[in-house]
């Protein structure tokens, strides 16, 4: 592992995951590689009882950014000393808006996106673990605020208490804000800055797409199947 990302969710994680990828840093680990695979799930849910296999996990990648593994940093820095370590940075507001509108709503909000979670879990105990295993990470976490009532807001205060943490615990260490661009990642890392731009991804329309797209597949294989059943 060359490089562990710090950095949280919600702070351009996907735009650095196709940048380190475009550096030949990568293969770049990122949430994608488990919502796309659902069995890692498994992987991760000994990770968070205390029993990770990270060789197993990250095999074939050399870098890794976004949750579930910037959730274990501390533990990374551990196997991985000579790694270098990049956490990602946004605006509290912006970062609590960004939160508000993907990861809140999806997990704990009164929303399309988390209705139709729900309906992919009851078809997909895959789906359904993976739900189980997010909730339980932020719950070990106190950068949700989750009311009476379920829902659940980003707390922009906790955030900077988080990445004041990482910043005091990692020496070989990027802050790096995603409007920096190419050069202070590219002389972190000692590569050359491409030619090409900076990929800046609107990701939450995107987060919104692989929830959304998915249940409605899952959804749909699993009423023709019925279907077929019911046909026999």
């Amino acid at each position: 592992m060359k490089l562990i990302g710090a950095g949280l969710p919600r702070t351009a994680t996907l735009s650095q995951k196709i940048a380190l990828d475009m550096l030949g840093v990568g293969p770049c680990y990122h949430m994608v590689n488990v919502t796309g695979n659902l069995d890692r799930v498994a992987q991760w849910s000994r990770a968070f009882e205390g029993d990770a296999d990270w060789e197993e996990i990250f095999a074939g990648c050399n870098a890794m950014v976004d949750w579930p593994g910037s959730f274990f940093y501390r533990e990374l820095i551990e196997v991985y000393p000579d790694a270098k370590v990049l956490l990602s940075v946004r605006p509290g507001d912006a970062w609590v808006r960004s939160m508000d509108k993907t990861i809140c709503g999806f997990l704990y909000g009164d929303t399309l996106m988390n209705d139709l979670s729900a309906a992919r879990g009851r078809v997909d105990p895959r789906w359904h673990a993976f739900t189980d295993l997010m909730r339980a990470m932020w719950k070990r976490t106190d950068l949700l605020e989750i009311g009476a009532d379920g829902r659940a807001t980003a707390s922009a205060s906790a955030m900077e208490r988080y990445n004041d943490e990482v910043k005091q615990s990692c020496d070989n260490l990027l802050v790096w804000s995603p409007t920096d661009g190419w050069d202070p990642l590219c002389e972190f890392l000692e590569v050359p800055v491409p030619d090409e731009p900076f990929p800046h991804v609107n990701d939450t329309e995107g987060f919104v797409d692989r929830i959304v797209g998915p249940a409605l597949d899952a959804l749909t294989a699993w009423r023709e199947q019925q279907a077929s059943l019911s046909a026999l």
